[in-house]
C-alpha cells in the first residue's frame, strides 16, 4: 500500500499526473480502520479545496457532511455517513484528471477515485452490494437472456410501458430513465468478412456488451468506414463485458474472471500484428488503464494494453499519416458534442471534433461535461434525477446552440442526455455520423 517514493511537487506545478499501481491483494487494502485514516486524510484536504464540488453528487455529499456535523469539521463526521460518498462516485476519473491539484506527484498523493474503488471494494467485502446492483451490472447475462427473437421486443415493448415501469420501479429502476434496447440480432451474430487484405494496419473490433446486444449497428457502421478506408478487419465474436460495471461495485475478483475470460480472445489478434478498438470509451479506458494498474504483473494484459485504441484516435492517426479518406460526400451541418468523460481522461485531445471538422460544412460545438449517467447510477430510482441534474449543463447548452443532431462516443451518455432534453431528438453516434458522411449507405 506503501506510495512510490516520488519528488513531491507544489500546487500549480506542470507535472503530469501519476497513477499508482492499485495494490488490492494488500491485506491493509480492505483494512477499514486503516481506509478510514486515509478517507479522513483526504477528505480533510477536498474539505479546505472544493475545486470538485461541480464536478458529481460525490464531493456536494461530502461537504454537506462535515457543515452539517457538530464540529463543521471531518472529525465530526460519522464513519458509515461516509458511504453515501462513495456511493455517488462512479469513477469518471475526471476530479484526479482535471480538477485536483494535490495528485501525484504532489506530496499529499491524493487519488480519490481510487480511494472510492477502496470503499467499495470493501462494501462489496461485506456483501452489502444489492441485488438490484448485481443483476444491473451483469451486463452479458441480461444480453444474452434478452437478445432473442420475440424476447427482445417483448422486453422493449414493456420497458415503454408507463405501468409496467411503475411496478419496475419498486425494484429501483427509476420509471423514467431510459432503458436499453435489446436487439434479436446481436453485433457478434452479423458475421461481416474480412475483405481487404494486406494493409498497413489491422483492426480487430471489441464490440463491448453495450453494442453487441444493444446498438449493433454502430459495430456495422465502424465496420464499414474501416473497409472504406482498406483497413483489414475482424469482428471479435467471443468476448464478454470488459468488467467496468463491476468494477463500479467494487468486486475486484469479478473484473479479474472477466479479463481473464477475454485475454486469450485479444492475444491472439494482438499476436497476429491487429489493434483492437471498441466504440465505448469506458471499455477502451479499462483496457489502457484501470486493469494495467489492477494487474501490473500480467504481461498478457500489458501487450493487449498496448494495443488498444479508441475509433477516433485510430482515425486520426491514419489521417496524420495521410492515409484517411477524406472524400466525404455529405454535410452534417451543426453537431452538438458531449465530451465523453472516460475519453477525455485518456489525454489524446478532442479527436472526434478534429475528424468530423475534415468533414466539408460540418461544424462541431463541443461540451466538456459530465452526463451523469455511469451506466448504472443514470436509471437507479435513488440517483435517476441527479444524473439529470449533472446534466442539464449539457443540456442547456444543445438547446442553445440549435444543432442538426447531437452526439457522445458514449452511447449510454447519449440516450441520457436525450432523456434530459425531454426525447425528442434522438442522438446519433459519431461513427455513424461519419458513415453518413462518406455516403456509405450498405
Amino acid at each position: 500500500m506503501d506510495n512510490l517514493n516520488l519528488k513531491p511537487k507544489m500546487e500549480g506545478g506542470l507535472e503530469r499526473p501519476t497513477r499508482h499501481i492499485i495494490d488490492w491483494k494488500n491485506p491493509d487494502f480492505l483494512n477499514e480502520a486503516k481506509y478510514e485514516d486515509e478517507l479522513r486524510r483526504v477528505a480533510d484536504a477536498c474539505h479546505g479545496c472544493r475545486r470538485c464540488v461541480s464536478l458529481c453528487n460525490s464531493f456536494p455529499t461530502l461537504f454537506d457532511l462535515i457543515d452539517e456535523s457538530e464540529t463543521f469539521e471531518v472529525d465530526g463526521v460519522a464513519y458509515q455517513d461516509f458511504e453515501s460518498v462513495v456511493d455517488h462516485c462512479y469513477l469518471c476519473d475526471l476530479c484526479f484528471m482535471t480538477k485536483c491539484p494535490y495528485v501525484p506527484p504532489h506530496e499529499w498523493e491524493i487519488d480519490f477515485p481510487h480511494l472510492m474503488l477502496r470503499g467499495k471494494a470493501i462494501k462489496n467485502a461485506n456483501k452489502k452490494v444489492s441485488f438490484r446492483d448485481k443483476i444491473l451490472s451483469s451486463t452479458d447475462m441480461l444480453g444474452k437472456i434478452f437478445s432473442r427473437s420475440i424476447v427482445s421486443s417483448t422486453v422493449n415493448f414493456f420497458n415503454n410501458n408507463k405501468i409496467f415501469r411503475v411496478i419496475l420501479e419498486k425494484f429501483g429502476v427509476h420509471r423514467s430513465a431510459k432503458l436499453p434496447k435489446f436487439v434479436a440480432k446481436t453485433a457478434q451474430q452479423l458475421k461481416l468478412a474480412n475483405q481487404v487484405t494486406n494493409s498497413k494496419h489491422k483492426v480487430a473490433i471489441f464490440t463491448t456488451c453495450y453494442h453487441n446486444y444493444n446498438e449493433p449497428g454502430v459495430i456495422k457502421d465502424f465496420y464499414e468506414i474501416l473497409k472504406h478506408n482498406n483497413i483489414t478487419v475482424e469482428i471479435i465474436t467471443d468476448n464478454n463485458c470488459c468488467g467496468m460495471p463491476k468494477l463500479e461495485l467494487g468486486d475486484i475478483e469479478q473484473v479479474s474472471e472477466m479479463m481473464n475470460k477475454n485475454l486469450p480472445k485479444f492475444k491472439k489478434f494482438t499476436d497476429q500484428g491487429y489493434l483492437i478498438i471498441a466504440p465505448i470509451p469506458s471499455c477502451v479506458l479499462m483496457y489502457k488503464q484501470e486493469l494495467p494498474l489492477l494487474f501490473p504483473d500480467n504481461q498478457d494484459l500489458m501487450k493487449v494494453s498496448k494495443s488498444f485504441r479508441d475509433p477516433f484516435e485510430f482515425l486520426n492517426m491514419l489521417y496524420d499519416e495521410g492515409a484517411l479518406n477524406t472524400d466525404f460526400t455529405t454535410q452534417l451541418g451543426d453537431i452538438s458534442y458531449q465530451v465523453a468523460c472516460h475519453q477525455r481522461v485518456q489525454n489524446f485531445g478532442m479527436l472526434t471534433k478534429k475528424i468530423l471538422e475534415l468533414i466539408p460544412g460540418t461544424k462541431v460545438n463541443a461540451v466538456e461535461r459530465c452526463s451523469g449517467h455511469d451506466g448504472t447510477y443514470g436509471v437507479k430510482r435513488e440517483t435517476h434525477e441527479i444524473a439529470i441534474k449533472i446534466a442539464r449543463p449539457i443540456t442547456k447548452a444543445f438547446k442553445e446552440a440549435k444543432f442538426d443532431s447531437f452526439t457522445s462516443d458514449c452511447s449510454l451518455a447519449a440516450h441520457h442526455i436525450e432523456n434530459s432534453m425531454g426525447n425528442i431528438v434522438a442522438p446519433e453516434h459519431p461513427i455513424s455520423l461519419i458513415k453518413k458522411a462518406y455516403g456509405i449507405n450498405k
